[in-house]
């Protein structure tokens, strides 16, 4: 880079900066620092599925969901004792 007092300037050029650092870090032995993504053993043992979703079961629970007939107190009942159960 060259700085001249502004009575010296004459035309102004472009620079293409990405060939610039391009070159620049390949020359000097610089690495471009890459994105990466680490995604625990229990994200992917939810993002396994074995192809056992019943799309029918699920239509029909989403349709009780959205009439208000699937929360029954029995539903409601054994929903706390299965929690009690597993919190002690």
């Amino acid at each position: 880079m060259q700085i001249r007092p502004t009575s010296n300037i004459q035309t102004t050029s472009s620079i293409n900066l990405q060939t610039q650092n391009t070159s620049a870090g390949a020359q000097s032995g610089a690495s471009i620092p890459v994105d990466q993504l680490d995604i625990s053993a229990e994200a992917q043992m939810i993002g396994q599925t074995n192809g056992d979703i019943r799309a029918d079961r699920v239509a029909e629970i989403k349709a009780q969901i959205a009439s208000g007939q699937y929360e029954t107190s029995a539903k409601m009942d054994i929903a706390m004792s299965r929690l009690f159960d597993a919190i002690g």
